[in-house]
């Protein structure tokens, strides 16, 4: 029985042949259920066909012994451009040596003559979907076994044992020598891993561009691998990589977990985030992480997010920013909560980051539009509300923002924009056109969190701004600090040349209101004058 022959009516043979009875018998055969055909008299022609025509070719069928060029030695020469096509000998002699040179020149199939046409076309359909899958389990840079296989590995794996091992920006390496160099460094590191990892221990991956996955066969003291793997770390590092008289040093970074199978390769990719972020170059991952219940936590709040958007339990509360000299209320910060079904509160901590990457965040943004404007005009109050720099980077969200402005322009006098300090401002003239095209809707714009992280005067001066409010880092023990209360003397002096008006938050408690009262600056919020409130609880 032919397995799978619908493969064939969509594929191109070279078919190499000198015995010409039997070429134009099988030509003619091949034409009937293959979609084209490349024909050659001995291995010369055939090798040449294959230089002229190799991206339409897939599946090549030769005879061995032929003029000019024999077929096992044209193979050769073929494996050298490609050495994954798929291929079929043909031959009269059931000679072993023929056989053994064959299969490991990377012959996938051999058919005797006189050709049985029913042998070959199974012969042809078996190796195509042997190629099929092997493309689908193989990486073919450097032909290791690739994610997928991962995956189907790590769910009959004895060993739950695995290292993520990542080339540190090893974008860098591309933009300075170019992808080609790039890849020939890849290609020299799984060398490395196949030389330092035996394969009699442990199972080598490829899973993405510079990321590769060690997977041990058999149990292993996780102490042991551990160790092991950072000697490895060592010898990488210390033996640099020649290409093209070029001298190129990278470093990697391990996360090893152990767990049950797909877990332990989760958990290994958390890991290569946390060492990263503490300078570690190896970390193991332990429980006290909490990685499973954070997945679970993700899950459960994109859930609640999709439902708060459709139920509406989402919404801005509103926080009193007062006057320093009078006390009395000028505006109000819009933040966003949650209010689940049953009452709770749950602030943007539990949530925001999520929404940000699952695509809801614009929604939030909506929400908090639409629900200053309500305060503004049934109330009559001020309004600001926050926006990061990704916002102001973010096409699609500015695009939304001055719509909403022209479409409510007449109340747009009482709002005002926070731009978060603490997030790295990059591209100025973004910032720049943001507040130009706020500014002409008569919207105030001012910088949060300022003094927190990315500080740098030259904001005040560079950015036509309103009013900056100061990190409450700094705020919160200025009663108790000299020094703090030095840096926010700075700032303030700073702003108040610049005709800048300042902000204090966190002014949890009277001491510290006293202190920035006498430090004079214009505005403070906290919990010593109010917590954020609900749209009805506003005079």
């Amino acid at each position: 029985m032919i397995d799978n022959i619908e493969i064939l009516k969509n594929i191109t043979v070279l078919y190499v042949e000198d015995e010409q009875d039997l070429r134009d018998v099988t030509s003619s055969i091949l034409k009937s259920f293959t979609r084209n055909q490349y024909i050659a008299t001995n291995g010369q022609e055939g090798y040449e066909l294959f230089l002229k025509y190799e991206e339409d070719i897939d599946l090549i069928i030769s005879d061995i012994n032929m003029p000019l060029l024999n077929g096992l030695e044209m193979i050769k020469k073929i494996k050298v451009h490609n050495k994954n096509i798929p291929i079929i000998v043909t031959t009269a002699f059931s000679n072993k040596e023929y056989l053994l040179e064959a299969i490991d020149i990377g012959v996938d199939k051999y058919v005797l003559k006189p050709i049985d046409i029913s042998k070959l076309i199974q012969a042809m359909s078996q190796s195509l979907s042997y190629h099929e899958l092997k493309d689908l389990y193989t990486d073919k840079l450097t032909s290791l076994p690739n994610r997928n296989k991962l995956k189907k590995d790590l769910k009959v794996a004895n060993s739950d044992l695995v290292a993520l091992i990542d080339i540190d920006e090893f974008s860098t390496i591309n933009d300075l020598f170019g992808e080609s160099v790039g890849d020939i460094i890849l290609i020299e590191f799984s060398k490395k891993l196949k030389a330092y990892f035996p394969a009699n221990d442990y199972f080598l991956y490829r899973l993405e561009a510079d990321k590769f996955l060690v997977l041990a066969k058999h149990k292993v003291e996780l102490d042991d691998f551990f160790e092991f793997c950072r000697m490895f770390i060592e010898k990488v590092e210390f033996e640099s990589f020649y290409v093209d008289e070029n001298e190129i040093d990278i470093n990697i970074t391990i996360g090893i977990a152990q767990s049950k199978g797909i877990l332990a390769y989760k958990y290994s990719q958390r890991m290569i985030h946390y060492a990263r972020k503490r300078l570690q170059k190896i970390m193991v991952y332990d429980e006290v992480y909490q990685i499973q219940q954070s997945f679970e936590e993700n899950i459960k709040w994109i859930k609640q997010l999709k439902n708060g958007f459709r139920d509406n339990l989402l919404q801005a509360y509103f926080q009193p920013i007062v006057n320093c000299q009078t006390k009395e209320i000028e505006k109000y910060e819009a933040l966003i909560r949650y209010i689940a079904h049953d009452g709770t509160e749950f602030g943007p901590y539990s949530f925001l980051n999520i929404a940000k990457r699952t695509k809801m965040y614009p929604e939030i943004v909506r929400v908090i539009l639409e629900d200053s404007l309500k305060l503004i005009k049934e109330k009559n109050k001020r309004v600001s509300i926050n926006i990061s720099y990704d916002d102001v980077s973010n096409e699609k969200t500015t695009s939304f923002i001055y719509n909403f402005l022209e479409e409510n322009k007449e109340f747009t006098n009482n709002l005002e924009f926070e731009i978060l300090e603490s997030e790295e401002i990059i591209d100025f003239d973004l910032v720049e056109k943001f507040i130009t095209t706020v500014n002409k809707f008569s919207c105030s714009v001012g910088i949060d969190d300022f003094g927190a992280g990315y500080s740098n005067f030259h904001i005040l001066s560079r950015l036509k701004i309103d009013f900056i409010k100061i990190d409450g880092t700094l705020i919160k023990d200025i009663h108790n600090s000299k020094d703090l209360e030095l840096i926010v003397k700075t700032i303030v002096s700073i702003a108040k040349e610049l005709n800048i008006k300042t902000v204090a938050e966190f002014v949890a408690n009277e001491e510290i209101y006293n202190k920035v009262k006498a430090l004079n600056l214009d505005f403070a919020q906290g919990f010593y004058f109010s917590k954020p409130l609900n749209y009805k609880d506003i005079n």
